[in-house]
């Protein structure tokens, strides 16, 4: 069947002021979507002032200039209160919703400049662990909770999670871990309740990915250098996987899943923006900022 475009489809992305959902806003905004860019971080009130440039407000102008109508909003995805209001504004304002990214992320902030991979989890401040889970996994519940009132019966509608796949059991990480596998086992249920209503549900799973905070050194073992560089991912990668996903007039049959960008990108035929084909990389099944 043949494939189609986004200009007629409405999308919110939620934490795309920079890297992933950045990434994912830029590519629905090619295909002409229209995307609300929702995060934190907005001009002249950056959550990460280290990192210049990187707001809803410069996501949503790049999405414009890229073809589609990017519109900013700066919503926290652990308040109820600001995600209902972000979903009755886009009710009010499209009447519809045909795309959900659910990429907000958090609880590791005041650690990034000293994240140690593989440390037990008893030697991590316990506050990351609930900030995960509550900035992770109950933003991705209630973002999608407010949302799919908009999208039910929507043809080809899509929600997308982010996530890490942990196909075993291993140490380190944990606080990091399980979060993400919560978000792939939510994936699967909401797939279950959403399907007779026509929406399809499946995790992303990013490679190695140049985020604006990897690319700084924030954490510092996650930053390539020389060589390793070609092992990566731009955050336009995953973006091409969720717009590829979009517009595949077959959606539904891939609902429930959990797919990884570098198994997109073959099946797709899409490449990344310097036109690789990026490796899939064994040492980081999932890494977005």
């Amino acid at each position: 069947m043949e494939r189609t475009t986004l200009y007629d489809k409405v999308a919110v992305v939620t934490g795309a002021s920079r890297g992933v959902g950045r990434g994912i806003a830029l590519a629905l905004g090619e295909q002409g979507a229209t995307v609300y860019v929702t995060a934190r971080s907005v001009r002249g009130a950056s959550t990460r002032p280290y990192l210049p440039g990187t707001t809803v407000d410069d996501t949503a102008e790049q999405v414009s200039e890229r073809g589609g109508t990017g519109i900013p909003v700066q919503c926290e995805h652990t308040d109820q209160s600001q995600i209902e209001a972000l979903f009755e504004r886009v009710r009010q304002e499209q009447g519809r919703l045909d795309i959900l990214v659910n990429n907000a992320w958090g609880g590791y902030e005041e650690e990034e400049g000293d994240h140690k991979s593989g440390q037990p989890f008893w030697e991590w401040n316990l506050s990351r662990w609930s900030k995960s889970m509550t900035a992770g996994v109950w933003s991705a519940m209630a973002t999608s909770y407010f949302g799919v009132p908009l999208m039910l019966h929507q043809e080809g509608a899509l929600i997308a999670n982010t996530t890490l796949e942990v196909d075993e059991c291993t140490g380190g990480d944990l606080f990091y871990h399980l979060p993400k596998s919560t978000i792939c086992q939510i994936t699967r249920a909401m797939a279950l309740d959403l399907c007779s209503y026509g929406v399809a549900v499946v995790g992303v799973v990013p490679g190695w990915t140049r985020t604006e905070a990897v690319m700084a050194g924030r954490p510092v073992h996650y930053r390539p250098t020389g060589r390793a560089v070609r092992m990566t991912e731009s955050p336009e990668y995953a973006g091409r996987a969720v717009a590829s996903l979009a517009t595949d007039p077959d959606l539904l049959q891939r609902t429930g899943q959990i797919l990884h960008t570098r198994d997109l990108g073959r099946e797709y035929g899409f490449m990344d923006v310097d036109g690789r084909d990026p490796p899939f990389y064994p040492g980081c099944k999932g890494y977005h900022d």
